[in-house]
């Protein structure tokens, strides 16, 4: 019998099995594997076979992976990266943190991803890369935008966090995101297409940056052992605590095992005002790896569950008021979240969420989170208008493994009896 009190969740330890949690707890007995190891070169061999590359690079999250990128690119202070809006502010604070200028460039409406037109408009003198998100899993417009950084002598860097498995069909084959650009990143944090609770990887075909990455990761070394005993507590904790009581105050127990620094947040506050914690940039610690690489091998079937998902909410809201996803032909996403589209998008999540049916809000700002400070990660309100549209019309509903079609229809049963969608 289902337990009452466990939410219908989208974000809280999604990918977590029984498999992961034994394996976190194992670990938290061993310190002497928390640190160095094997299991990050494994991880890189793997995780490089996978996408066809020989280098991949691994890193303790997707941000600190985009840094290595960017200070291994070796670009002057000042030199601007376009990005789009409707993002996080993790892919935006590591151009800060390298001493260059992000600049906001807006998103189609009709899948989030950002938009080759005002790319275009937005490209100068002082341009010298464009970071392209694959939002939702959802693959971007990627040879057009590939097509528009050649003619510019632009660098591409692909910003895989959400992606991971995604394809486009490019010179007659599907190819994988990440093998597009100059450089991609991948993140492996605690609600990605795969989760370690924190992790990333940095991936290249150029041997010369790949070099200069794999200097810049040995540069930085580890997080402190302190760090990762929170991160091996998060899948214990969450699952076996936190979770099954959510209903009857385990959301209250998060809070407070986060204000004691047992549980870790996503999100540091500083980097909600572009400043750059403590703990990034550091290489992949070996425990996390082990963790990453145990998720890794169970990709394929995590997203053909996420496309079973999926493919069940488009059969049953097909016919409702909401907006679907758009699927560019030619791609093949992964969706990571399933994304539906309504002005009254905020109600109906605390509605939602006063039943215990936790759907999710990204992105309610143009840089998420909500609270993060616009100025301070160089957004200028009303620069990217369809981002700041989309920003209070987004849902996404969940699609992970621990999802099951009789949970998902729980959320389409409450989606259908709103009078006014």
């Amino acid at each position: 019998m289902k337990n009452p009190f466990r939410p219908i969740s989208i974000s809280l330890s999604p990918n977590t099995e029984k498999d992961d949690v034994r394996l976190a707890k194992q670990l938290l007995f061993q310190p002497g594997k928390w640190i160095k190891g094997e299991a990050a070169f494994q991880l890189e061999k793997a995780f490089g076979d996978y996408l066809g590359s020989e280098n991949a690079v691994s890193f303790n999250s997707g941000r600190s992976a985009l840094l290595a990128i960017l200070k291994s690119l070796e670009l002057n202070s000042g030199d601007e990266i376009l990005l789009q809006a409707f993002t996080c502010n993790a892919a935006v604070n590591p151009i800060i943190w390298a001493g260059l200028k992000p600049v906001f460039v807006d998103c189609e409406e009709e899948t989030f991803n950002l938009f080759p037109e005002d790319l275009q408009r937005k490209i100068n003198g002082r341009s010298k890369a464009v970071i392209i998100q694959h939002t939702f899993g959802q693959p971007a417009e990627t040879e057009k935008i590939l097509e528009i950084c050649r003619q510019n002598n632009l660098i591409l860097i692909e910003d895989c966090a959400h992606a991971l498995g995604a394809e486009i069909s490019f010179a007659g084959e599907m190819k994988k995101v990440g093998t597009f650009g100059r450089a991609s990143f991948f993140s492996f944090s605690r609600d990605k297409v795969i989760s370690s609770v924190y992790g990333g990887m940095a991936v290249t075909n150029d041997d010369n940056l790949a070099q200069k990455i794999r200097k810049y990761q040995r540069s930085i070394g580890y997080s402190s052992s302190g760090w990762v005993f929170q991160q091996l507590l998060h899948p214990i904790l969450m699952n076996k605590l936190i979770l099954p009581l959510y209903g009857i105050g385990g959301k209250y127990l998060l809070l407070l095992f986060q204000q004691f620094h047992l549980l870790s947040k996503a999100v540091h506050w500083k980097e909600k005002r572009g400043r750059q914690p403590g703990y990034f940039p550091r290489a992949m610690p070996n425990a996390l790896a082990i963790l990453a690489l145990n998720q890794l091998l169970k990709l394929e079937r995590f997203n053909l569950h996420r496309q079973k998902i999926a493919d069940f909410y488009f059969r049953e809201l097909k016919d409702s008021p909401f907006e679907l996803p758009f699927v560019r032909e030619g791609t093949k996403p992964v969706f990571l979240r399933f994304i539906v589209r309504t002005p009254e998008a905020k109600r109906i999540i605390k509605q939602a969420w006063a039943k215990n049916l936790l759907i999710g809000d990204w992105y309610t700002s143009p840089v998420a989170p909500d609270d993060t400070q616009l100025n301070k990660v160089g957004y200028v309100l009303g620069s990217c208008p369809v981002a700041e549209k989309l920003a209070q019309e987004t849902m996404n509903l969940p699609t992970h493994i621990n999802i099951s079609e009789t949970d998902a229809q729980k959320i389409i049963n409450f989606l259908k009896s709103l009078s006014t969608p």
